[in-house]
C-alpha cells in the first residue's frame, strides 16, 4: 500500500549548523561540562512544528522520499531541511532514517516563510 502525506508548516526552520548553541553543566562531583543544545529559535521552531505537523496513526514503518520546498523570508538562509526531517519523528515516521530519497529545494517568500512538504512511502 502507497502512502503520500502532503502538508504545509508555516514559520522559517533554523538551520541545522547554525541551530546549537554552547552550554556548561556543572558536575555532581565538581568541575563544568560543556554541551551542545538546541537555539531557542530551533526550539521555537520544532514546537510549532509539532503543532502544524499531522499526526499519522499508524506511523510510516518503510523507506520513505520527501520532497520539501522551504521558502525563506530572506537570501541569507542556507538551504537545509535536516531540522525538518528530524521534527516529523513520532509523527510521519518512525525515525529520519527511514528517508532514503530527498528533493529539497529554496525558495523565497518575505511574508510567508513555510516548508511545503510531501512524504511518499517507497
Amino acid at each position: 500500500m502507497s502512502i503520500r502525506e502532503q502538508f504545509v508548516v508555516y514559520g522559517e526552520p533554523a538551520s541545522k549548523a547554525n541551530s546549537r548553541r554552547l552550554v556548561s553543566f556543572k558536575r555532581k562531583g565538581g568541575g563544568v561540562r560543556p554541551a551542545l543544545i538546541k537555539s531557542q529559535k530551533a526550539l521555537n521552531y520544532n514546537e510549532m512544528f509539532q503543532q502544524q505537523c499531522p499526526k499519522l496513526s499508524p506511523l510510516i514503518n518503510g523507506d520513505v522520499s520527501v520532497t520539501i520546498t522551504i521558502y525563506y523570508s530572506s537570501r541569507r538562509p542556507d538551504l537545509d531541511e535536516s531540522v525538518i526531517l528530524d521534527a516529523m519523528q513520532g509523527l510521519v515516521y518512525l525515525n529520519d532514517r527511514q528517508v532514503k530519497e530527498k528533493h529539497i529545494f529554496w525558495g523565497l517568500d518575505k511574508i510567508n516563510p513555510r516548508a511545503e512538504i510531501i512524504v511518499e512511502s517507497l
